[in-house]
């Protein structure tokens, strides 16, 4: 399993981005896929997780800011980020971990998840 993450950038703060993270191999419809980010000095933090049956979960850091949704079709999960603060200037990457249809716990934790993708670097700066 492959995972490709994308759609970082500079934005200016208040402003928006959607990531990206696109699956190769495996059967992504059975994956619980989540984003993390590293901010610059600090320790990888959890984002957000989608089990496969939908169920979503967000850090409290991002809640009510970030969205997390998939397609299975397109075996791509996103990260709606609005209202981007300074703060959330990081490198985030996706994880994802293979599951059954009646998991859906949060998974929060770094070695949770067997499969990860590079990073893609947000950058929030006026």
């Amino acid at each position: 399993v492959q995972l490709q993450a994308s759609g970082g950038g500079l934005v200016h703060p208040g402003g928006s981005l959607r990531l990206a993270c696109v699956a190769s191999g495996g059967t992504f419809s059975r994956f619980a896929v989540a984003w993390f980010r590293q901010a610059p000095g600090k320790e990888r933090e959890f984002v957000a997780q989608i089990s496969r049956n939908t169920r979503s979960f967000s850090g409290d850091s991002v809640k009510g800011r970030f969205t997390i949704s998939r397609d299975n079709a397109k075996k791509t999960v996103y990260l709606q980020m609005r209202s981007l603060k300074a703060e959330d200037t990081a490198v985030y990457s996706c994880a994802a971990k293979d599951t059954i249809l009646s998991d859906s716990r949060l998974f929060d934790t770094l070695n949770s998840y067997n499969y990860w993708g590079q990073g893609t670097l947000v950058t929030v700066s006026s």
